[in-house]
């Protein structure tokens, strides 16, 4: 069977890797354009171009698939290369492109998406941080069948993974990726003993995930200590949950919630302890072990408080969630 592969991050390089070390014929991989990264800003490939050039795979990487986009000799490029593979399938695996009607037309058996949610909850860009923003306990991955519409194929397999509470999005992230990788080979060897039997998505309990913002980092302590810590899991490692306090912005990375009744302002700090710090949200407060300072590591509070003289009273500033949406 020969595959072409679709895909840019780390998420997808589990895939393609186990998809090569099955055996499957892979002679053209997609990947986005390689973008400045780090301090210095130099070009980066991706995680799965490197899988791709480690591998003597050959590589496109289209700034765009539409021909009569802006870029049109990037998809005209794309559209031979698509072509000439001659594939069976096309994988596809958080791509970060949109895929217009000729590629999910060219191979011969249409395009497969590795998707990290259980459709049809959590559509689109970010399904592992919003599941765990959410509160979901729960989550998975999907393998659908692609069509035009944004992650609303009908359904080949998929399998449920429980969110831990203590879950962060880059742990989550790692498994979901190793079950992808997994489920996309058991697909793609069920489709040559017997076949699919696509499975139409409910029309009831859609969601989306929307793309994560860097607004969105700033911590309303006006919410309840149990959203947002939720939110401290779901925004790590990106952009990270973030509060400004006597000046300086802090991003913390491990909290949790804690049932102790107060009275006082929201984002008040309620007590300083030798590995912790609490303070009060809209409802409960929220106990703090782990907090990073500008240009600095993550740090224990253990280790922050001999830098930082964190006293009971203080009170971090809120963001409202309204001002971060018109933001």
């Amino acid at each position: 069977m020969r595959l072409i592969f679709a895909g840019t991050p780390e998420f997808a390089r589990v895939a393609l890797e186990r998809l090569h070390a099955a055996g499957f014929d892979i002679p053209l991989v997609l990947s986005q354009p390689d973008r400045p990264a780090g301090r210095g800003m130099k070009l980066q490939v991706s995680a799965v171009k490197q899988f791709a050039l480690d591998h003597a795979i050959a590589v496109s990487q289209p700034r765009s698939l539409r021909l009569d986009g802006k870029y049109p000799e990037d998809a005209t490029a794309a559209r031979m290369a698509i072509q000439g593979a001659q594939a069976d399938f096309m994988v596809v695996a958080a791509y970060g492109l949109i895929l217009p009607q000729w590629v999910l037309d060219a191979p011969a058996r249409g395009c497969l998406n590795i998707h990290a949610s259980l459709l049809p909850r959590w559509r689109g860009a970010a399904p592992i941080h919003r599941a765990i923003e959410a509160g979901d306990t729960e989550t998975g991955v999907t393998i659908m069948q692609m069509d035009a519409g944004l992650d609303t194929g009908d359904m080949l397999l998929e399998e449920h993974l429980p969110i831990d509470q203590t879950d962060t999005t880059a742990s989550l992230h790692d498994r979901l990726a190793v079950l992808g990788g997994r489920l996309i080979v058991q697909a793609l060897e069920i489709s040559t003993c017997g076949g699919f039997k696509p499975l139409k998505q409910p029309e009831s309990g859609v969601t989306y995930a929307h793309k994560i913002e860097k607004h969105e980092a700033a911590i309303d302590w006006t919410l309840p200590a149990s959203a947002i810590a939720q939110r401290v899991r779901a925004f790590d490692p990106f952009p990270g949950a973030s509060t400004q306090l006597e000046g300086e912005t802090l991003k913390l990375w491990l909290a949790a919630p804690d049932a102790q009744a107060h009275d006082l302002p929201a984002g008040t700090v309620i007590a300083v302890e030798a590995a912790s710090f609490l303070v009060a949200c809209g409802n409960g407060g929220l106990r703090v072990t782990t907090v990073q300072r500008p240009g600095g590591k993550r740090l224990a509070v253990a280790d922050f408080l001999r830098g930082f003289d964190l006293k009971p009273g203080m009170r971090f500033e809120s963001t409202p969630a309204a001002a971060q949406t018109a933001a």
